[in-house]
């Protein structure tokens, strides 16, 4: 399970900063838009694997409606004003600190 911010806003994947999905979605919002982010990712390998561009550019544009409804990409879910560090490396953010301070990944 990767890391998680103190603040809960990313998650750490080997050593980068992805912005994680909104911790104020009801469990039933959540469930929905996994299933939606699940449903278009099986949508893109089918797509994919049929040669249709067509349906796969219309799985990525679904893809990206599931991650923006969690909260994953879009506009951020917090309202403090802080700036969205998302695809960047810990070691290079305010996280530093307590990304250092983490066993290692493995």
């Amino acid at each position: 399970m990767p890391a998680l911010t103190p603040d809960k806003r990313y998650i750490v994947v080997r050593g980068r900063l992805w912005r994680a999905a909104n911790p104020h979605l009801t469990d039933a919002d959540r469930a929905r838009f996994v299933s939606d982010l699940m449903h278009a990712r099986r949508a893109v390998k089918t797509a994919r694997a049929a040669g249709d561009a067509a349906a796969e550019d219309a799985a990525h544009k679904a893809v990206n409606a599931a991650k923006i409804a969690l909260g994953e990409r879009g506009p951020v879910w917090w309202d403090d004003g802080a700036p969205d560090l998302n695809r960047r490396m810990a070691r290079n953010t305010p996280y530093a600190a307590w990304h250092a301070a983490l066993p290692p990944e493995g």
